[in-house]
């Protein structure tokens, strides 16, 4: 295949400038220019990189036409700079020039041309086969031969070697002292290694002197059985691997068909050649052919072949024999893991698919125990989606016992329980009346009444009158779940049946449904007052399941620090005969709305370090004691002043109800409260002009009237506002990215019409650019509709409901205007993004309404004309309230809520040349109409 050109890029043009002044150096060393033209041919006729040679006989000529000539005495000398010059010009290794007076070239004959009795005893010479223990095969290949001679000898290499080979268990190819050879012999090794069927491209040869390209493929056939894909390889390499022996390498690396271990290889190259430099003893070493891997799209020659694992040659043998070991081990290890799973693991319709996957999971460059364990521990985390799967390497032989206190005996007699109960549970009762309960472990429920009357005692009896209750898990490191339906039954209103969790155990095959008690021993705190549960990073297992239903179940707030994510639902198993352990969950905990939670620690509400959660606590009680008042407060505000009444009124009713059925204990500062109100005030009306934002100092108002230009100002607020354009076929471009005022607009009239209006006014067609107009004053929105109506009749806009003064207003054209209309005949395009808001959108909807522009580009936000800021009670908090509504003019209905769906959707910065496309379209079809 002929290669069709030089690649004349910015890469060769920067080589050129490189190499130019290499040479320019170096006919600064008085070297004859004779020599430095025929050094410069052999490149260009024979260097395998010649894209990076363009335009190099212009440079050295050039060069020497400069004049300046110097020479160098010692020819050595010469050679070396010569040498550096060049390597350091084309960045390549390979080139050298030296000076050899007495240099006799040696032709070694072809092999396929030597009798057939040296070939063999050089093949025998070169090749080595032994079988080790465990049927591991031992090849060493000093040297790769060709097709030729591999067919010459086709019987002997078949009975000798690949039909033994074809034998083993698994295969150590040695080439750590594989030094020469052919690469047409590559695809002769890597077919072995590889299936008839596909064939699959391993290499790509450019050789420059033919300037031809030849492809190297597997073979469909040959001499002996074929070793396959499934066994083992490992491939043996050093710093002295050289050449064809690196292609084997090389490919079969990152085929993925055999791990390398050893040293780096030398980075030789495909083909090199001596070449003398006519007329003179100077010879020129040139890289004549390269290599490009069609698998990796880069090559092993001047790098080399890295190995998958890195040691010293001599060593190579050791290493591959133990890394065998591990390797026919991942078998057993793989149906270990998978049959402990397929027994223990809690979510059993998972099992199939982990099954299948595990069995699928590419382990080809595993080379360890550890990275093993590494690599099946990624796929299963990325399968299961479950933190608590786990597969870790652990050279402890013992497997991992993780405690699980709920498996504990608890005593059966008084005495014992009491001891108990007083070393578990620590009671007080703080100041401002607050209740403070210390768990520093979950009893089982099936330690029988005498336990529940002694906690009814100790606990609940001395809490009963408390305002608010700390429940410390900061030094609870679990116990069982089971106890857990007991506490927090005396949280919830007794007289109603509460749902808590579910607990499915895959060893017993059970599923338990835990609920609140039909009645309880001691008085029950109830759902009103607050709990604060204290979390630290040590909170683990049945104290992390009682954090995380306090939140699920709306009962409380936690404080602190996230939980260890430590859940004792797991069984750990080590691997036999491996560092290798498996952690595997075999009990799911359903929160009260049938999720999954599968640990990972819990986050508390306000997140604190765990010594300063009590003060916090306080502190958090106090704020709760002013939260009502600030919904309720939040709701007047809204019945007074949203622009929808009904709407504001169906807000306020859920509003509180959600704080009614506790979703704002999660609520910790004014800040989470005004996140909060502002997502449920959004969520619930479906207007996300709604908000409230805290304040440390009253905000400025937003509706202060705008500040007239002086004339000094008018210019700016010109070139600021608007800018214009004139697009081919006489379209006219306007794009303003906010809306003014209209006495602004009046006091800027003059020269907005001179220098904008003017200039667009007579265009055929117009572009009017709002994607970046957020919107501003609606005051002239009137003024700037009117320009693209006649004067007859007066067109109805739009209408605006305003709350404040309970009054419907219709907007319409102004039957004036200073200067010239566009007219109602022209076509106006409306161009629109995610951006375009408020006034910019009503001017937008009026213009769609009325069929007088296309609209292209994104739906519009939904904006508000007009927001008022109110404050909320005496508090930090402030909520912006629409107070107007804007009607379409056509149907009558609101549409400033949800905004303008336009006529043609396209993304915001595609809208422009879309628009061009359309109008030149549509002009093409009216000149053709004519």
């Amino acid at each position: 295949m002929k290669m069709k050109g030089y690649k004349e890029d910015v890469q060769a043009s920067m080589a050129v400038i490189s190499l130019a002044k290499l040479l320019f150096w170096l006919t600064q060393s008085s070297f004859q220019p004779a020599l430095m033209l025929e050094m410069a041919k052999i490149l260009l006729e024979n260097y395998c990189f010649p894209e990076n040679l363009a335009g190099m006989q212009e440079a050295v000529q050039q060069a020497i036409n400069s004049g300046e000539i110097l020479q160098i005495s010692d020819r050595k000398t010469l050679a070396s700079v010569l040498t550096a010059g060049a390597q350091g010009a084309l960045n390549d290794p390979r080139l050298t020039v030296s000076y050899e007076p007495n240099f006799v070239p040696l032709m070694p004959p072809t092999l396929p041309s030597l009798p057939i009795e040296q070939l063999i005893r050089l093949v025998r010479n070169s090749v080595k086969l032994d079988i080790l223990d465990n049927n591991v095969g031992y090849l060493r290949i000093d040297r790769v031969i060709g097709t030729k001679t591999a067919a010459k000898l086709g019987s002997l290499l078949r009975d000798n070697i690949w039909n033994k080979v074809a034998h083993t268990s698994s295969l150590i190819l040695d080439l750590r002292y594989s030094t020469a050879g052919e690469l047409s012999g590559v695809p002769f090794i890597i077919s072995y290694f590889s299936d008839a069927e596909p064939l699959i491209h391993i290499d790509t040869v450019y050789d420059r002197p033919s300037n031809t390209t030849r492809e190297l493929w597997t073979m469909p056939s040959i001499i002996g059985e074929r070793y396959g894909k499934k066994k083992d390889v490992i491939i043996l390499t050093s710093k002295h691997t050289l050449g064809a022996a690196e292609a084997v390498a090389y490919t079969l690396k990152n085929l993925k068909r055999a791990i390398t271990v050893g040293e780096r290889t030398a980075g030789g190259s495909v083909k090199v050649q001596k070449i003398r430099i006519p007329q003179s003893e100077f010879y020129i070493t040139v890289p004549v052919a390269r290599s490009v891997s069609p698998i990796t799209g880069h090559t092993w020659e001047v790098s080399g072949v890295s190995p998958t694992v890195n040691v010293i040659a001599k060593e190579a043998v050791a290493k591959a024999r133990s890394l065998l070991a591990i390797r026919s081990a991942i078998p057993k290890v793989v149906q270990s893991i998978a049959n402990i799973i397929e027994r223990f693991y809690a979510f059993t319709d998972r099992v199939p698919a982990i099954l299948q996957h595990l069995q699928s999971t590419d382990l080809f460059s595993v080379v360890s125990e550890e990275d093993l364990a590494v690599r099946l521990n990624q796929n299963l985390q990325t399968m299961s989606e479950d933190p608590r799967l786990i597969i870790k390497y652990t050279q402890d032989n013992a497997a991992i016992v993780e405690k699980d206190l709920a498996l504990d005996n608890f005593p059966d007699d008084l005495e014992s329980l009491k001891v108990l109960v007083e070393t578990t549970i620590k009671v007080e009762i703080l100041p401002h009346n607050t209740g403070y309960l210390r768990f520093d472990q979950f009893f089982k429920s099936s330690a029988g009444d005498k336990l529940e009357e002694l906690m009814a005692k100790k606990v609940w009896e001395p809490l009963k009158d408390t305002d608010n209750l700390i429940i410390d898990l900061r030094y609870n490191i679990g116990g069982s779940s089971t106890s857990l339906a007991l506490i927090l039954s005396y949280l919830q209103d007794v007289s109603k049946k509460h749902h808590f969790f579910t607990i499915y155990d895959q060893i017993q095959n059970t599923t338990t449904e835990y609920g609140s008690l039909p009645q309880v021993a001691g008085p029950a705190y109830g759902p009103k007052r607050g709990v604060y549960v204290l979390t630290s990073y040590y909170t683990a297992s049945a104290g992390e399941e009682f954090a995380y239903l306090i939140q699920s179940l709306h009962r409380g707030t936690v404080i602190g620090e996230i939980t260890s994510g430590t859940l004792m639902h797991s069984k750990t198993f080590q691997i036999e005969g491996t560092d290798i352990a498996i952690t595997v969950p075999f009990i799911n905990f359903l929160d009260n709305h049938g999720e999954f939670w599968l640990g990972g620690g819990v986050v508390p509400d306000a997140i604190v370090l765990a010594e300063e959660a009590v003060e916090h606590a306080h502190e958090i009680a106090d704020f709760h004691q002013g939260l009502q008042s600030l919904i309720g407060g939040t709701g007047v505000l809204l019945e007074k002043h949203y622009a929808i009444h009904v709407v504001a009124l169906e807000v306020i009713k859920i509003l509180l109800s959600k704080w009614a059925e506790g979703l704002y204990w999660s609520v910790v500062d004014f800040e989470s409260l005004a996140s909060q109100l502002t997502a449920d005030l959004q969520e619930t009306s479906g207007d996300h002009r709604l908000h409230v934002f805290h304040c440390d100092v009253e905000p400025e108002s937003l509706h202060d009237g705008p500040k007239i230009p002086n004339v000094e100002e008018v210019g700016y607020i010109i070139d600021a506002l608007f800018k214009i354009e004139l697009l081919p076929g006489n379209v006219g471009y306007l794009r303003f990215d906010m809306m003014p005022d209209v006495e602004v607009v009046k006091a800027i009239g003059p020269q907005l019409r001179k220098s904008v209006w003017r200039k667009i006014v007579n265009t055929d067609a117009l572009i009017i650019d709002m994607r970046y107009n957020s919107g501003g004053y609606s005051t002239a929105i009137p003024l700037l509709c009117t320009y693209f109506f006649d004067a007859e009749p007066l067109r109805h806009l739009y209408t605006v409901f305003d709350r404040a003064s309970t009054t419907m207003t219709e907007v319409m054209t102004l039957p004036q205007v200073r200067g010239q209309r566009y007219g109602s005949s022209k076509d106006v395009y409306i161009l629109t993004s995610h951006m375009t808001g408020s006034a910019a959108e009503v001017f937008t909807r009026s213009m769609k309404d009325l069929k007088r522009a296309t609209i292209i580009g994104e739906p519009t936000i939904g904006g508000s004309l007009s927001s008022r800021t109110y404050q909320i009670g005496d508090s930090v908090l402030y909520a912006s309230i629409p107070n107007q509504v804007v009607l379409s003019a056509i149907t009558g209905k609101v549409w400033s809520v949800s905004g303008i769906e336009p006529h043609i959707i396209a993304q915001a910065k595609d809208a422009l040349p879309l628009a061009q496309r359309l109008i030149a379209t549509r002009l093409l079809k009216r000149e053709q109409g004519k």
